[in-house]
C-alpha cells in the first residue's frame, strides 16, 4: 500500500503533470501542423506545378485536392483535447487546495500517559 501512495505522490507532483500535459498538447498540435502541410499547403503547391508540367494523373499526387475539412477537424480535435486537459488540471488544483485547507488541524491533546510523564519530568527538574 505504501508503494501506491508513493506513486500517487510522484504522479501528482507539478513537474510530472506539466510534462504530461506538454507531451499531450505537443502531440495534438503536431497533428494540426501535419494536417496543414499535407491537406492545405501540399495540394496548393503541387496541383499548379503538376498542371504546368503536364502531369496526367494529378489525383495521384494530391488526392482530393485541398482538404480543408480534415484540417478543421484536426483543429477542433486539438481544442477538445486542450479543454479536457484544462478541466482535469483545474480539478486537480481544486483537490489540492481542499487537501491543503483540511491539513492544518489542531494537534491532538496529550494522552494520560504523556501528562503523567510530563509531571514526573517537571518534578525531577525541581
Amino acid at each position: 500500500m505504501g508503494m501506491i501512495k508513493e506513486f500517487k505522490a510522484f504522479i501528482m507532483r507539478g513537474n510530472v503533470v506539466d510534462l504530461a500535459v506538454g507531451v499531450i498538447i505537443g502531440a495534438a498540435f503536431g497533428k494540426i501542423v501535419n494536417s496543414l502541410v499535407e491537406d492545405i499547403i501540399t495540394p496548393l503547391l503541387l496541383q499548379p506545378a503538376l498542371k504546368a508540367a503536364g502531369a496526367e494523373n494529378i489525383e495521384k499526387w494530391a488526392p482530393g485536392g485541398m482538404l480543408l475539412g480534415k484540417f478543421i477537424a484536426s483543429v477542433i480535435s486539438f481544442l477538445v483535447i486542450a479543454f479536457v486537459l484544462f478541466l482535469i488540471i483545474k480539478g486537480m488544483n481544486a483537490a489540492a487546495r481542499k487537501k491543503a485547507e483540511e491539513a492544518p488541524a489542531a494537534p491532538p491533546e496529550p494522552t494520560q500517559t504523556e501528562i503523567l510523564l510530563t509531571e514526573i519530568r517537571d518534578s525531577l527538574k525541581k
